[in-house]
């Protein structure tokens, strides 16, 4: 009988040990499920190549999370009232944090978006080149934090690059030996602070290095291939043989460069018939072109570390924490600006 009784009792206590662990392995119907961190993205224009990249990059970082955070992009198209109604019903939505690229330089356009996302509490980050009056916006608001290339810096890279093709080849590339390099520009965006500085940059760093410049022709191409291709075209014959350089704002417009030159039989791979073409971006084709020695060089913006920050930081701000906690991320003198770097690609 009393090992009976021990039986039954290892028995009983066997089954209520086994509901017991049955009832901790499975969550009751009403624990609420854990909602991932929503976060409204307003980018400048889906068709420029780098805005598409961090599109795709933010997606690749939602999913690596579990899901754990969900981005929902809006395609700005170069149009300040566009992105300016996607603001709008973005606020009216459930986002908890907002990134914003602004498409207008004029701050005085967009600061009535900044100040609505902070006036109702949502975390900001601005995705965008700073400005003094862009940072007195922000700079008083903790939870804001701005994420930019550093756009001297590429330009100057640009201008680095150009100066050490000059250097090396001067004799060839020096045309009229008038010791002055005579370039064409192509812009992106009529007054936008990325398109002033990657034309200013590139010109300084040339005259920095010693390098005298004349500016032949220039033009807004806002960030297009085709329309950089057609101003090349036509611009070609009109200097006859004048051209030293071609700087472009971007590598979309320096591709559309490149394939002007080449129906004029420039650029193939004839070095006495070559022409410099340096862009920013290092996309993969103007890495190969690079590469196959048809273009000089870009400078690699990368879209990949871009969203990186912006995923960290946005993780950081919806738990609370400080924007920079647990990253290798450091701001600047403005103490809320975070510069990506870039760096050159040469043959």
């Amino acid at each position: 009988m009393k090992i009976l009784r021990k039986m039954l009792s290892f028995i009983i206590v066997s089954i209520l040990l086994l509901h017991s662990v049955e009832n901790t392995a499975y969550a009751s119907p009403n624990t609420p499920v854990q909602k991932p961190i929503k976060v409204g993205v307003f980018l400048v224009d889906l068709s420029n190549v780098f805005n598409s990249d961090i599109k795709n990059n933010l997606e690749e970082l939602q999913k690596e999370s579990g899901n754990k955070i969900e981005f929902t992009v809006f395609d700005g198209k170069s149009n300040q009232s566009v992105q300016d109604e996607d603001i709008a019903k973005g606020l009216n939505s459930d986002f908890d944090i907002f990134i914003v690229s602004p498409i207008s330089s004029n701050v005085d356009e967009i600061r009535s978006n900044l100040n609505k996302i902070i006036d109702m509490n949502h975390p900001l980050i601005v995705f965008f080149p700073t400005t003094p009056a862009l940072i007195n916006i922000v700079q008083n608001y903790p939870a804001s934090v701005i994420i930019v290339g550093d756009t001297e810096q590429g330009g100057t890279l640009e201008g680095k690059i150009l100066a050490d093709e000059w250097k090396s080849h001067k004799s060839t590339l020096d045309k009229n030996k008038d010791d002055t390099i005579q370039y064409i520009m192509l812009k992106g965006t009529p007054n936008t602070l990325t398109t002033s500085g990657r034309s200013l940059y590139p010109i300084r760093a040339l005259n920095d290095a010693r390098i005298k410049t004349e500016e032949l022709f220039s033009t807004f191409c806002s960030w297009q291939r085709e329309c950089a291709k057609s101003a090349i075209e036509s611009q070609f014959l009109k200097f006859d043989g004048k051209i030293e350089a071609i700087i472009s704002n971007n590598d979309d417009m320096a591709i559309g460069a490149i394939e002007a030159l080449q129906k004029y039989g420039f650029n193939t791979g004839d070095s006495s018939k070559y022409i410099p073409v340096i862009g920013l971006g290092g996309t993969p084709e103007a890495r190969e072109l690079i590469n196959q020695g048809f273009m000089t060089g870009t400078v690699i913006q990368d879209a990949k570390l871009h969203a990186k920050a912006i995923y960290d930081v946005a993780m950081n701000l919806a738990s609370g924490r400080a924007p920079l906690n647990n990253t290798d991320y450091k701001f600047d003198e403005t103490g809320i600006t975070i510069k990506i770097p870039y760096y050159e690609y040469i043959k």
